[in-house]
């Protein structure tokens, strides 16, 4: 029993011819008596005799090929008529600027959501649309043609493109402190819709909103307080650096390292390109006394009123308030 084969003795003449047994190793099979004469064709394992079923098993591969052949024919000829529908559409998908406003604008809600719940990503990602407009509509009032629509970062925020801010820094701090002027409003509207819905969700948006577009006029370029200050006082970048520096050792936040490395490259090309003292770069930075003084009180009354609107709106997790559940 511990071999590999087993077989059965040839049965004698007057019965009828047996087949041999062979164990699960048919490579090893060998029966020991002869093999059967019989008009019939034999089960034979190492193929040498036609196996009866093979004719059924071929048929039946056959069968599903067509019906796989069929298949394939019926989703290609679908997917040609899905395509002749939408065709039209797609071509014109590259000219649509909104498109890409609109998709980053859902993935930067999917992503908040993650942490925030939906409801409040959505609100969030709104309001810093509303900051982007500002910029937007400046730009067009300034002139200036070709500004891209607003485009969402997950957890960086939104920006728009532009090949220009203006023909001076005066133009410049224009289109910087529009997006803070605008995003303030949204707020203030948050604010107040809070207040007569008492609804804890707009009083946290509020918050937010106010915090971020305070944290934007941080006087360092590419914030919106560096652009002010390309008409106030440029050497005030460096204060802004020196300030982002000293919240990453105290915070150790990560995105604060990216907007210090993005800050000291930008600040280092614009002085840099200042100390040429080319005529280019003086009518760029010629600004009027009464012209520095108007954006300071414009930057100044924007501090004051993003540290009111946050005091106003003030909502702590620690004081039983929570993003998912409001």
């Amino acid at each position: 029993m511990d071999s590999g084969d087993i077989s059965l003795p040839a049965p004698p003449p007057a019965a009828s011819p047996a087949l041999p047994i062979a164990s699960s190793y048919p490579s090893h099979a060998q029966p020991s008596g002869p093999r059967p004469a019989s008009g019939h064709a034999a089960l034979g394992i190492d193929g040498a005799q036609a196996d009866p079923f093979g004719a059924q098993r071929r048929a039946r591969a056959q069968g599903l090929r067509k019906r796989i052949g069929s298949i394939l024919a019926a989703i290609g000829v679908a997917a040609a008529k899905f395509w002749a529908a939408i065709k039209g559409v797609v071509l014109l998908l590259p000219k649509v600027k909104l498109l890409g406003t609109m998709g980053t604008a859902l993935i930067s809600v999917a992503a908040y959501s993650l942490f925030f719940g939906w409801t409040f990503a959505a609100g969030f990602v709104l309001l810093l649309f509303v900051h982007e407009m500002g910029h937007v509509v400046q730009l067009r009032r300034e002139g200036i043609k070709g500004a891209s629509a607003p485009m969402f970062i997950p957890f960086l925020g939104a920006a728009i493109f532009s090949k220009s801010l203006g023909d001076n820094a005066l133009a410049e701090a224009r289109v910087g402190l529009a997006g803070p002027i605008l995003g303030t409003l949204g707020a203030g509207v948050c604010l107040a819709v809070a207040e007569l819905t008492n609804s804890s969700l707009l009083l946290a948006l509020a918050y937010v909103a106010f915090f971020l577009n305070l944290i934007n006029l941080v006087p360092v370029v590419p914030f919106d307080g560096g652009r002010a200050m390309a008409a106030m006082a440029p050497a005030m970048w460096f204060v802004g650096l020196g300030a982002i520096a000293t919240l990453l050792i105290v915070s150790h936040n990560p995105f604060l390292l990216l907007f210090l490395v993005l800050g000291a490259l930008e600040t280092r090309r614009r002085w840099r390109a200042r100390k040429t003292r080319s005529l280019e770069q003086a009518a760029y930075y010629r600004v009027s006394i009464r012209q520095r003084v108007a954006i300071g009180a414009v930057y100044v009354a924007l501090i004051v009123v993003l540290i009111l609107g946050m005091d106003a709106s003030h909502v702590l997790s620690a004081g039983g308030h929570s993003f998912r559940t409001i």
